[in-house]
């Protein structure tokens, strides 16, 4: 299981964009990239959950403010990942969502819950995936 944690210095803000480039491993069960508010107490509010689930091939996104989920996002039009492939994933933070990119075409758009933007502290990546380079 994979484990990243890597600090947004000056939070979120709009222009931003993070990329993530890495491989799925051969029996995939899913993978997490989170936008969170404080690196260290991972309870705290979530701007961003994405979760790539490999057995219902499922894309879905949610945040956690005070403590209570959120409803969950699941459309996309497509299921981009597949075991063995290499990917590069964006999520551009323009001002009212993050768009998601994956191989340069856009995946889905996630309306931002979490007001201001730069309460969004850190990025986490964990579960079955090789990172290659995040940035």
């Amino acid at each position: 299981v994979e484990q990243y944690v890597g600090e947004i210095k000056g939070g979120l803000r709009p222009a931003m964009r993070i990329t993530v480039i890495g491989m799925v491993p051969s029996n995939p069960k899913s993978f997490s990239v989170t936008l969170l508010c404080d690196p260290v107490d991972a309870n705290k509010d979530v701007g961003m959950l994405f979760t790539v689930n490999f057995s219902d091939k499922s894309i879905t996104r949610n945040a956690r403010i005070a403590g209570k989920w959120g409803i969950e996002e699941k459309n996309i039009p497509y299921f981009p990942f597949t075991a063995g492939d290499t990917f590069k994933m964006e999520f551009l933070c323009e001002h009212q969502q993050i768009r998601v990119l994956l191989d340069g075409r856009q995946l889905c758009d996630f309306t931002h819950r979490i007001q201001p933007l730069n309460l969004v502290k850190a990025l986490q990546i964990t579960g079955d995936v090789k990172l290659t380079k995040v940035a």
